[in-house]
């Protein structure tokens, strides 16, 4: 059995979807669940716990992971996975390295294979360089990013400053050269004392190639390109199924400051959808924001179609909110306003929730109680809905997604 430990909410449904469509039967749980058990029957192929851990402080991210790990290992878990963002969204503390260093210390692993590789989703790496689109990860809108600006985009340096270990690169060559030359590129680096290893990848053959070399290792992290791959060697591709989401009221809450989130909000309020900003500068207090949000939901009229309302920035306004507020009071009054916003809408029977980013998707998941759900079908690639008995969610990742996507998973007419 595969464990997955995902460092956001987007990022454990983008994983376990990927999981899932190479057939394996895939358990989704928001946070560390009390207790797993290795009796369930029929038994997971994979079993995904989703954290929030990606922008806490270390230490606790750590705590929380190894949590995670006690829980998968109790249940049967052979092999772990750590899911972190195809941009490698961290910072010189971290949390990609401590966490790394504490699972594979728990482990015992001597050498971990990784890539944040997803090439369906634009990310590719190539002699250890992150590419996003064509564009170095340096160069792409994530280095401007509120929590993570990310502007280097050589993996091994990355991750050796948050590490207490080295890093190394398994170049396309040896990848195309099929799974013995990759363990035997793993073999060379270790051999040289090296404990991580980041793959080149830029089609998903490399990824499946990479899937077939790692099957067995007890630690494995990357993107949910590289689970895909795992995936591939132990089940089989699924058909499109048929499966729907089932109907009812939807609002759409999008707390990401991405430039393909803040795409995906213009496409509705242009399309003529209501739609509310919630502005911490004029109110810097959550319990205000989140009633006015609610008052003027409230006031909306059902034909009008769903309502989003939205915290979303562009990168010149969320400086300017973050120079008034600070970053981290800021960030807390929106995400504390949304989850209250959340409730609220559910109180009034609204039944399918869109969530576009992963802070706002936590935030969600904890405020409604959610501890876990069925995967159904992908709203987008990777962005699969969460169905429980009585709400259905989507909960994206900021980059995540065409532009039309919230408008279009929102709409009345949704099967």
């Amino acid at each position: 059995m595969i464990g997955a430990i995902a460092d956001d909410v987007t990022g454990a449904t983008d994983v376990a979807v990927a999981l899932h469509r190479h057939g394996l039967r895939t358990l989704l749980f928001f946070d560390t669940p009390p207790a797993l058990s290795s009796e369930t029957s029929p038994a997971p192929d994979a079993v995904v716990v989703a954290l929030k851990t990606r922008t806490i402080p270390r230490d606790q991210a750590v705590a929380r992971s190894l949590a995670a790990l006690d829980r998968l290992r109790a249940a049967g878990a052979g092999q772990i996975y750590f899911k972190y963002c195809s941009t490698f969204d961290s910072t010189p503390e971290g949390n990609i390295g401590p966490v790394l260093d504490a699972l594979a210390d728990a482990l015992g692993a001597p050498m971990v294979a990784m890539t944040p590789s997803s090439p369906e989703h634009g990310r590719t790496q190539y002699l250890g360089h992150l590419f996003v689109g064509e564009r170095l990860l340096s160069e792409s809108p994530m280095r401007d990013h509120p929590l993570t600006p990310m502007t280097d985009s050589y993996l091994p340096r990355v991750l050796e400053a948050q590490s207490a270990h080295r890093a190394g690169v398994v170049p396309l060559p040896a990848v195309r050269g099929g799974p013995a030359a990759i363990r035997e590129r793993l073999a060379d680096l270790r051999r040289d004392g090296l404990r991580y290893a980041l793959l080149d990848a830029v089609e998903d053959a490399d990824l499946f190639a990479a899937g077939q070399a790692l099957d067995g290792m007890p630690l494995v992290a990357g993107a949910a390109g590289l689970a895909a791959g795992l995936a591939r060697t132990l089940g089989r591709e699924l058909p499109e199924g048929t499966a729907h989401v089932p109907g009812g009221r939807a609002a759409v809450l999008a707390g990401s400051c991405s430039a393909r989130t803040l795409e995906q909000v213009r496409a509705v309020i242009e399309y003529g959808r209501p739609a509310h900003r919630l502005d911490a500068l004029a109110h810097p207090d959550q319990e205000a924001l989140a009633a006015d949000a609610l008052a003027w939901y409230d006031a909306q009229r059902p034909e009008d179609g769903a309502p989003l309302i939205y915290s979303s920035l562009p990168p010149d306004r969320l400086r300017e909110v973050q120079g008034e507020l600070g970053r981290e009071r800021s960030a807390e009054i929106l995400e504390s306003a949304l989850a209250m916003i959340a409730r609220g809408l559910v109180e009034r029977g609204v039944t399918r929730l869109v969530a576009a980013g992963g802070e706002t998707s936590g935030a969600v998941v904890r405020a409604l109680g959610v501890t876990g759900g069925v995967i159904g079908p992908e709203a987008a690639r990777g962005v699969p809905w969460i169905l429980t008995p009585s709400l259905s969610l989507l909960l994206k990742s900021g980059n995540f997604g065409e532009p039309g996507l919230l408008l279009d998973a929102s709409r009345s007419e949704n099967p």
